[in-house]
């Protein structure tokens, strides 16, 4: 296993990515996810306080309820262009392996601080050479026509409430408003 650690959450022409970047090597593993999830992930990311608990938050807490430790996330194999993921839990010194969608696992697993790995077949198959742009120093960037710059908080949840407004979800819409104007609230207070 190849230990991970999210780089970016951008959106593509084809939808957003979670880039997991190797702590061994120059390797990135790039992984589209859902809307909902990067959301997640970008407002944990970016210590954005919401006035109600996300589902990736309702997990943790729960686990933290029942008493039990995700100790780790792995991303186990690849098929057919969908990545397979486990949460590995213990409790009570006895390990639990669940079958998990790789966006949920590492939503929960940056809530926790738990660890994220790449099976080396995934990485060796899916994975891409980090390009390093001299401009940019030793850090680099992934060079790939399609990427587009990676989404604030904000903007993200922008499109989404231009789309939920475009699909008549008028409840989603106001929940969405509602997060952007506690945002701006909690960074004019900063």
């Amino acid at each position: 296993m190849i230990p991970v650690t999210v780089d970016q959450l951008f959106l593509s022409n084809l939808g957003f990515v979670v880039l997991l970047k190797s702590s061994e090597d120059k390797r990135t593993l790039p992984i589209f996810i859902g809307a909902a999830e990067a959301q997640s992930i970008a407002i944990h990311v970016n210590d954005v306080e919401v006035p109600r608990p996300l589902t990736h938050d309702l997990l943790k807490n729960l686990l933290d309820f029942i008493e039990c430790r995700l100790h780790r996330v792995e991303i186990v194999r690849i098929s057919e262009g969908t990545f397979y993921a486990e949460l590995v839990l213990e409790r009570d010194g006895e390990a639990v392996r669940l079958d998990c969608r790789p966006s949920d696992a590492i939503a929960v697993a940056l809530r926790v601080g738990a660890p994220l790995f790449v099976a080396e077949a995934v990485m060796d198959e899916a994975g891409r050479i980090e390009e390093v742009n001299p401009d940019e120093g030793e850090g680099g960037s992934v060079k790939d026509p399609k990427v587009r710059p990676r989404l604030t908080p904000r903007e993200l949840l922008e499109r989404q409430l231009k789309k939920a407004i475009k699909d008549e979800r008028y409840e989603d819409a106001a929940r969405l408003r509602d997060q952007i104007k506690h945002l701006e609230d909690t960074h004019s207070s900063n």
